[in-house]
């Protein structure tokens, strides 16, 4: 019995849901994990609540920036992803979107984040530039170097001195701190995201932080964690900071202590959710320093 030719409407509706999925729409803890240094630094710009203004401009530019960076990093990955179990079924490699459709969607994804960076001052324009082009090449670093997830913490920490320019229009010398944390924190979760995947990727040939560390991947996402603990401290002695913000600290330093307790075995299933937990660390520390503020 010959199969009915699908429907152009049925069609729009399939070729929608395969864009959601190269956004990654159904999987939110990118942009929670994007979102999270971010709302920090409005937080402590603004010392207090951040204007409704800029925290819409800055949910909404988080989305569509995590989204644009899955778009490129998949099209970069359209000829591995069909190779990784993991990945195999994704829109470009499965053939439910083409190359050349992501490219457009990609680009349509920073038109309108870039319209959204246009409702803030110069300087948080100037600065979007630097973060365009590190979400653009970071996907291709993981051919050429075993560090592209500190490519990617740069990229996910560019929004904290977006964040102080836009609220400031200025960067203060303590927002690097928070940079800073946010990239080594960033280096400790993505690798144990790429302990998920190390196996595929000596296989195939592509580069990570988990093969780089090797046998020491677990000493060092710990190093890497008391090391963003660290700078917090610095950054919480620096502002002053209250009893509040040192409780969420605590937090974040207990989730990690969790973190290090799930990957001890190096189980595939077990190190995802210790990168999963991530969004926890994150959030407690962002209530913390609302408390912070809010009790001040």
């Amino acid at each position: 019995m010959q199969q009915a030719t699908p429907q152009p409407s049925s069609q729009w509706q399939q070729k929608l849901r395969a864009c959601g999925e190269l956004m990654r729409v159904e999987k939110p803890i990118g942009t929670y994990l994007l979102l999270w240094p971010a709302l920090w630094a409005l937080w402590i710009a603004a010392e207090g609540v951040p204007g409704i203004d800029l925290l819409v401009i800055f949910c909404l530019g988080t989305f569509l920036m995590r989204s644009a960076g899955c778009v490129i990093n998949d099209f970069a990955d359209r000829k591995i992803d069909g190779h990784v179990k993991r990945t195999a079924q994704r829109p470009i490699p499965a053939g439910r979107i083409s190359a050349r459709e992501s490219i457009y969607l990609f680009a349509g994804l920073l038109v309108l984040a870039f319209s959204l960076v246009l409702l803030t001052n110069q300087m948080t324009i100037l600065l979007s530039f630097g973060g365009v082009a590190l979400a653009a090449c970071y996907p291709f670093m993981k051919r050429y170097t075993h560090l592209p997830q500190v490519v990617l913490g740069m990229a996910f920490a560019w929004a904290v001195p977006m964040a102080f320019s836009a609220t400031l229009a200025e960067i203060p010398h303590y927002a690097w701190l928070i940079y800073i944390a946010t990239v080594l924190w960033t280096v400790a979760y993505d690798t144990m995201y790429a302990m998920v995947d190390r196996d595929d990727d000596l296989k195939i040939g592509v580069k990570s932080t988990a093969i780089l560390f090797g046998d020491m991947d677990k000493l060092i996402i710990g190093i890497l964690q008391l090391s963003t603990l660290a700078i917090f401290i610095m950054l919480a002695l620096q502002l002053d900071l209250s009893f509040w913000f040192y409780l969420g600290l605590t937090a974040m330093a207990a989730l990690f202590g969790y973190q290090q307790y799930l990957i001890r075995n190096r189980d595939r299933d077990l190190c995802f959710k210790a990168f999963l937990n991530n969004h926890y660390a994150g959030l407690l520390l962002l209530i913390s320093l609302a408390l912070h503020y809010f009790f001040s």
